[in-house]
């Protein structure tokens, strides 16, 4: 259930009944040869919303733009400063606050977002607790990465013994191409797996990682790979939402 595509009376009655809500966050940047420049907000977005369809749960509107400062050497890419994305997760979930959500659960596509988006969450609890007003529901913030259920992780070793690495990877190009066929290509790539490393800002990166992916083999992936990363990813986040939102 889109939040965007609901009426205000439909969020009212929601809210007589549930008060938690679904934030799919990722980031616009770049994924290598192949990969979509929207993947990480993509892949958050379709299996957050798919979650919540499964649920029952509102989803939010996607946040799109993340922390990505080290992937700017690379045309397309787009980024906000940590302390921007601190403000944007913070003025989402105090403004949803105001209407009594008090279950924010964050489905992120982008690991760089991770650090970020928990300070914001500390951030949040922080100016809530020094307010110190009685009558304030107790609020809760949590951030779910995609990729991490246990089941998610395991196909995935399955389908990509050698070759996944941690960005472009083959499970992320393969999601956005079962959602998005039209979008599939692919391309040579030397070498067939990039290599892994370390990086500091946007230079360094380029310079270590020429063709933008770190460690992966994009042409591994397939439609449908995606379909059935899809369906397990959003089975295992709707059983985390429900569990966690319970509480």
């Amino acid at each position: 259930m889109q939040l965007q595509l609901k009426t205000w009376q439909f969020v009212e009655d929601y809210l007589k009944t549930k008060t938690g809500i679904i934030i799919p966050i990722g980031s616009t940047e770049q994924h290598g040869p192949t990969g979509l420049i929207g993947t990480d907000a993509l892949t958050a977005e379709m299996i957050g919303r798919g979650a919540g369809e499964k649920v029952g749960a509102l989803v939010a509107p996607t946040i799109s733009v993340g922390m990505a400062q080290h992937h700017l050497a690379f045309p397309g890419s787009v980024t906000l400063r940590p302390t921007t994305l601190i403000a944007v997760v913070r003025d989402t979930v105090v403004s949803l606050a105001r209407h009594g959500f008090t279950r924010f659960f964050f489905v992120n596509g982008h690991g760089g977002n991770i650090a970020t988006v928990t300070a914001a969450f500390s951030e949040i609890y922080a100016e809530r607790s020094m307010e110190r007003l009685s009558n304030q529901p107790s609020i809760k913030c949590a951030l779910r990465n995609w990729w991490e259920g246990a089941g998610t992780t395991k196909l995935c070793q399955e389908l990509y013994p050698s070759g996944h690495g941690s960005h472009a990877t083959p499970s992320e190009v393969a999601l956005t191409w079962y959602k998005y066929p039209e979008t599939m290509q692919q391309k040579p790539m030397e070498p067939r797996i990039a290599p892994n490393g370390s990086f500091a800002d946007a230079e360094d990166y380029r310079r270590a990682f020429p063709d933008g992916r770190i460690g992966a083999d994009p042409n591994l992936a397939t439609p449908e790979h995606g379909k059935r990363i899809y369906d397990l990813a959003v089975e295992e986040v709707a059983r985390d939402y429900e569990k966690w939102a319970a509480r």
